[in-house]
């Protein structure tokens, strides 16, 4: 027997939570800037001639204390962008504030589909965590009888990989008495086999804290499997789908994602059904921004259902002052024109969530909370 493990980057839990807890203050712009930062057809970036713009645009709008902030945070991104970002990032985001001294960055292997500049007075988060949304932290089992390959995969990409191999048991034409211990022998070896594999999968899921998990393996690995893995791993398991167990991690990534997102589809329906039954009956729910908004506010949320597309945001009527003061300036490479109203409302909406820690969960399709102003959330308890 073999293993061999691998580990590379964390999840963005930690950066959402640090960003949301920014206070803002006079004279102070926070910079927050999304790049798409796949190669075109010559190797070169996209983004470079349209950033050039937007910050000449930009610094005219700031003058005094504000745009030595400005200027100096363009300096140093500008730097970044030219020597600081590694040949493999699909993604870059940055967050950047000179006057108070904050600078996170974040390179992705996940793809970014258009580049945004966000400019106000606490970092913008909602791109953030909709991409971690999008790229979920997930485990992929891929088994058969005498081997196994395990990844945590978050954000596009391996955050771990580990691989349990033992010695393939081979054929035999003997026949009766001999043949049946031979077999009696071989069960017992594929057994043994996947006793280990789950409890290296189990160790995975205690020390990454995983919630989901997608598995591959043959009809004949499968029952063994399922027979062995203990209720609290069973039921972390939200879809089996066919692969080669030596496939590319790339082919393992898009199909055990592909998985997880079929089944994220199912369940934002069984759970958007289970808020609006809440709501109505004047239960643990509330719909539509202004309610939701006030609950975040009082720390009642304990988890929040937002469309994944601000536009299917209804316009709120009023927001509490303590809610992200000052106007967003936005730019986009975008085609369509943004809304920054319901941009804006969106990031409040998600941030003062993490601020609450409440579980934040997004809503693919836009219909599903169409009824009630594309957000609701369930509360913790009611006052």
């Amino acid at each position: 027997m073999a293993k061999s493990s691998t580990s590379l980057t964390t999840p963005l839990r930690d950066q959402l939570d640090r960003l949301s807890a920014f206070e803002p203050s006079a004279d102070a712009p926070v910079l927050s800037l999304y790049l798409d930062a796949q190669a075109n057809q010559h190797g070169r970036d996209n983004y470079g001639p349209w950033l050039r713009k937007t910050f000449s645009d930009r610094a005219r709008t700031f003058n005094g204390e504000a745009r030595k902030s400005f200027d100096r945070d363009v300096e140093r991104i500008s730097g970044f962008l030219a020597d600081g970002v590694r040949p493999s990032a699909n993604g870059l985001i940055i967050f950047a504030c000179s006057a108070r001294d904050l600078w996170e960055v974040a390179q992705l292997d996940a793809p970014l589909d258009d580049n945004w500049l966000f400019i106000g007075s606490v970092p913008h988060l909602y791109p953030l965590a909709r991409l971690s949304d999008q790229y979920p932290r997930y485990a992929a089992l891929l088994a058969d009888t005498n081997s196994a390959r395990l990844f945590v995969f978050s954000l596009g990409a391996a955050e771990r990989g580990e691989e349990v191999r033992n010695v393939k048991t081979k054929k035999t034409s003997t026949g009766g008495w001999s043949q049946a211990r031979y077999q009696r022998h071989t069960a017992n070896f594929h057994q043994q086999h996947i006793k280990e594999v789950v409890d290296v999968l189990e160790r995975i899921v205690r020390d990454e804290s995983i919630n989901h998990i997608v598995i591959s393996c043959d009809e004949v690995t499968r029952p063994l499997l399922m027979a062995e893995l203990p209720p609290h791993l069973a039921d972390k398991v939200v879809d089996t789908v066919r692969l080669d167990t030596h496939a590319p991690e790339g082919e393992v990534l898009s199909a055990t994602l592909d998985a997880l997102r079929g089944h994220d589809a199912t369940t934002d329906a069984e759970r958007v059904e289970a808020l609006i039954t809440a709501w109505r009956s004047n239960g643990l729910g509330v719909a539509g921004p202004e309610d939701t908004m006030q609950a975040l506010e009082m720390g009642q949320v304990d988890e929040l259902l937002i469309t994944a597309t601000p536009s299917g945001l209804r316009r709120a009527a009023s927001m509490p002052a303590s809610v992200a003061p000052g106007p967003i300036e936005i730019d986009s490479s975008a085609a369509t024109a943004a809304d920054s109203e319901l941009l804006k409302l969106a990031d409040d909406l998600v941030t003062k969530a993490h601020q609450s820690a409440a579980r934040v969960r997004f809503i693919e399709d836009p219909q599903l909370l169409a009824s009630i102003g594309g957000v609701g959330a369930f509360l913790r308890f009611r006052v």
